[in-house]
């Protein structure tokens, strides 16, 4: 399930690029348009400009923007962004792997192949999929 955390950096981030166009978008904004805590919000966005996916400008016009176009921020960089990792177990996990404590062999584990399927088609589905694509309508 994805966090709230998660859900309301999609939200704003598609906020963001519905405008079409170049100017900030201010904090206050997003959070009456998108019905999320302001304050909550402003933590979201600070971690998703830490993460080279949104600048920010400052100053009576500020606010915040895509620092690339929508059809090149891919979703699989937000969710690993605000969620962690895509993977639903550290020892499945391509950037995130940890061995799991309870599996004396990951090989002959059925539930680690299961979510290695898991993994891998979510990863497609996330991978092809932009923000661009995720804004259509």
């Amino acid at each position: 399930m994805l966090s709230k955390k998660t859900k309301y950096g999609l939200k704003a981030l598609s906020y963001i690029a519905k405008k079409k166009c170049k100017d900030p978008v201010s904090i206050s904004e997003i959070a009456k348009c998108e019905n999320i805590s302001q304050k909550y919000l402003e933590s979201i966005l600070l971690n998703l400009k830490k993460s080279g996916i949104l600048s920010s400008k400052k100053g009576k016009t500020g606010g915040y923007y895509l620092l690339l176009p929508p059809e090149d921020i891919k979703m699989s960089k937000i969710i690993r962004v605000l969620e962690g990792p895509i993977a639903m177990l550290p020892c499945v996990s391509l950037n995130f792997y940890e061995k799991c404590d309870d599996c004396p062999d990951e090989k002959a584990c059925s539930v680690h192949e299961l979510m290695i399927q898991v993994r891998d088609s979510t990863l497609k589905i996330l991978e092809n999929t932009t923000l661009a694509d995720y804004t259509k309508n």
